[in-house]
């Protein structure tokens, strides 16, 4: 595979593919931009297609991880890691134990975190084979999930303002993904006083948000096409196309999926109909403000408050893209290039 040539090579600093013959372990680190700070950013597990695929999704997160923290004020480097998942679950735990060994080998140029697929358990097991782990709360009571979530909801909420739709009681919001943070988006939407329809592969968890939350189910493949106020998607990303958005009803979107764009061309088609759309880094960015100081323990209350700035960066950016003319992912992004070039 050639990286320096593919399509979402963008000035990456460091590209690496790492392997451990006795767990079988195959991943890619990738370090972005370390103009703010040294990278630190979540570790994915997924079962891709090819190593191809995983490369691809390396690339795009760990970019997208440096204009995450540009556009949020923070001193860091964008970076982010992929494990590709064999589904050898008798090895699993060996592999992630190999994959904190090789992040101990870099020194700290990269930091690793929770992500898809990697709970703050298995976080906690790489802690045993490297120091380079992102302050975690003392136990796992979903936080992480709640502070992404609540990043989300502000931003949803920014959007609506910027819309001339100011209250989210009455309005209806399409949830795409009920993982952690699109159930806990869920419970802060319904407590708002929004109407909910949901839809997830796990037919349990739709259930589970129709009985708490009154919510209509959805079929999967089609959530994005049906009647709402906000479109939000929170599984995995690309589900934005050109294929789905002359589809999309909902004048906003805003989730909590990374690279919801299937390819950055996709912002431009959304400008044109006139969605509002939220780029995933900003309003998703309530993991990484969530973090405590170094040194420092972690403090929910203080977190939440971090989190909740993510209203005013969102309605900075929509206000940026209406003056400049601009669609709304090319406006996030010159806002956190302003922030790299001092």
């Amino acid at each position: 595979m050639e990286i320096a040539t593919h399509p979402d090579f963008e000035g990456h600093e460091m590209v690496l593919y790492c392997t451990d013959e006795t767990t079988g372990l195959r991943a890619f680190i990738a370090i972005h931009d370390t103009t703010l700070g040294l990278g630190m950013g979540g570790c994915r597990m997924r079962a891709y297609g090819s190593d191809a695929e995983a490369l691809s999704d390396v690339l795009r997160l760990s970019r997208g991880m440096t204009y995450k923290y540009a556009a949020s004020g923070l001193e860091h480097g964008g970076a982010k890691a992929v494990i590709i998942d064999d589904l050898d679950a008798s090895k699993r735990n060996e592999r992630l134990l190999a994959f904190g060994r090789i992040v101990q080998k870099l020194g700290g140029l990269y930091t690793t975190a929770e992500d898809a697929g990697i709970s703050t358990a298995d976080v906690r097991l790489m802690s045993s084979t490297t120091e380079h782990i992102r302050n975690l709360p003392l136990e796992d009571g979903g936080e992480g999930a709640l502070c992404t979530a609540w990043g989300v909801f502000h931003g949803i909420q920014a959007a609506l303002e910027f819309r001339g739709l100011p209250h989210l009681s009455g309005r209806t919001v399409a949830v795409e993904g009920l993982g952690k943070v699109g159930m806990a988006l869920c419970e802060l939407l319904n407590s708002a006083g929004a109407d909910l329809i949901v839809c997830d592969l796990d037919e349990q968890k739709v259930r589970v948000a129709q009985q708490k939350f009154g919510a209509t189910a959805a079929s999967s493949g089609q959530i994005h096409s049906t009647e709402a106020d906000v479109y939000s998607p929170c599984a995995l990303g690309g589900t934005l196309s050109e294929n789905t958005i002359p589809e999309i009803q909902a004048k906003i979107i805003a989730g909590a999926a990374n690279n919801q764009l299937h390819s950055p061309l996709q912002d431009k088609l959304l400008w044109e109909r006139g969605v509002t759309y939220c780029p995933d880094y900003i309003v998703n960015a309530g993991g990484v403000l969530s973090v405590a100081p170094k040194g420092a323990q972690f403090n929910l209350a203080e977190a939440l408050a971090r989190v909740k700035t993510i209203h005013d960066t969102t309605r900075n950016v929509l206000a940026f893209s209406e003056v400049e003319g601009i669609p709304t992912g090319v406006a996030a992004e010159c806002f956190a290039r302003r922030r790299l070039k001092g």
